[in-house]
């Protein structure tokens, strides 16, 4: 199998990758350290907020996504390949 990239879009789909996986790994922290403040009553309002912040980030998941996708059709025109291969 071949893929023809343009070099434009091999630069777009690595930045969102990047950006992406930063994202997820934000949401792990948020969620494991709110987890551990939930051990003690003195810090459970942090933990909350902790956990409130993990939410959000995972919103933002699928607004990379879509960004992502919007920025590329400049590059691309559509029904010309299965976007959903290239999914993060």
């Amino acid at each position: 199998m071949v893929l023809h990239l343009g070099h434009e879009e091999l630069v777009i789909r690595q930045r969102y990758e990047i950006l992406s996986i930063v994202n997820d790994v934000l949401i792990a922290l948020w969620f494991l350290v709110g987890s551990f403040l939930f051990f003690s009553d003195a810090t459970v309002t942090i933990g909350t907020w902790l956990f409130v912040i993990g939410s959000v980030e995972m919103l933002i998941r699928p607004v990379i996504r879509l960004v992502r996708r919007v920025h590329l059709q400049r590059y691309r025109p559509a029904g010309s390949g299965t976007e959903t291969a290239f999914d993060f």
